[in-house]
């Protein structure tokens, strides 16, 4: 039996590491790539405070964003859209945020003192999205499901 659009988005959102997150702000639409980790459809990332990104969302919280493969042919395309608020993260939702990303990305355990310094002192950020799309080209030229 074949997996539900549901299950296909929360796979795929488990199996990749890069979001582009697009922002607007008073200097204009932004986009940037992020690694990410997920907890179900929630979606967590670093940044720094100085990024144009991160300067856009302290006037507009609100983000679109895809995750996507470079795939080579138009039918092998699969990947997520979604838009919806960015909180800035504090206390426990911070850490819990932390471990899950140094469970997903380990090489961040055996990184240099100076990175690991970095890591903790960086800005956290989940996006809570309020519409989420799975895209499945091998399902029909721009075939999309709404999860959210």
């Amino acid at each position: 039996m074949a997996a539900s659009p549901l299950e296909n988005a929360i796979s795929y959102l488990r199996t990749h590491q890069v979001m582009t997150v697009a922002t607007s702000g008073p200097a204009g639409l932004w986009a940037a790539a992020v690694f990410y980790v997920s907890k179900r459809f929630d979606l967590y990332f670093l940044s720094s405070a100085g990024a144009r990104h991160v300067q856009n969302l302290e006037q507009n919280p609100r983000v679109a964003g895809t995750i996507q493969e470079d795939y080579s042919d138009w039918e092998s395309i699969k990947g997520i859209q979604l838009e919806g608020p960015v909180q800035w993260l504090s206390g426990t939702e911070r850490v819990d945020a932390i471990e899950r990303y140094t469970e997903k990305f380990r090489f961040l355990r055996d990184a240099p003192m100076a990175i690991q310094v970095a890591f903790q002192k960086v800005n956290w950020y989940r996006i809570t999205p309020d519409r989420l799309y799975f895209i499945d080209n091998s399902r029909g030229f721009g075939h999309r499901d709404r999860i959210l």
